[in-house]
């Protein structure tokens, strides 16, 4: 029975032996640079998200919007730094569309929907620094 065991053990030896060069030569599913670009790209997404945030709080439209509803726009501005995933993306949206309204030049009725705007803003700004 001992030698079974020792000619069984290095039958098994011999496998994993040979198997461990067979296992380190697999191929991934996603290529290394594939993975890179994914992730500058999500990183250059953010970055555009933070930029539209911050052109928003610097408009002088929206300070006034801000000052009116008692919140502090340096505040605001240091805590996009902090904005991440959902957060961002719906603060940057409402951002693009202040710049977008404002960009254009805003009659009286855009000028009530960029307040309203301008609003939703701070506030999901005012909620994301509050967490």
């Amino acid at each position: 029975m001992h030698t079974f065991r020792q000619i069984l053990s290095g039958f098994l030896i011999a496998g994993l032996v040979s198997a461990t060069p067979a296992l380190a030569q697999q191929r991934h599913i996603v290529d290394g640079s594939a993975l890179a670009e994914t992730v500058e790209q999500r990183v250059a997404q953010q970055d555009a998200d933070r930029a539209a945030i911050h052109e928003a709080l610097s408009r002088p439209e929206v300070r006034e919007a801000a000052q009116h509803f008692g919140v502090d726009v340096n505040r605001m501005n240091a805590s996009v730094a902090t904005l991440a995933g959902n957060d961002l993306e719906r603060a940057a949206t409402a951002a693009r569309q202040v710049n977008d309204t404002l960009a254009g030049g805003a009659s009286s009725v855009v000028i009530s929907t960029t307040t309203i705007i301008i609003a939703l803003l701070v506030v999901i700004l005012i909620i994301v620094a509050v967490k």
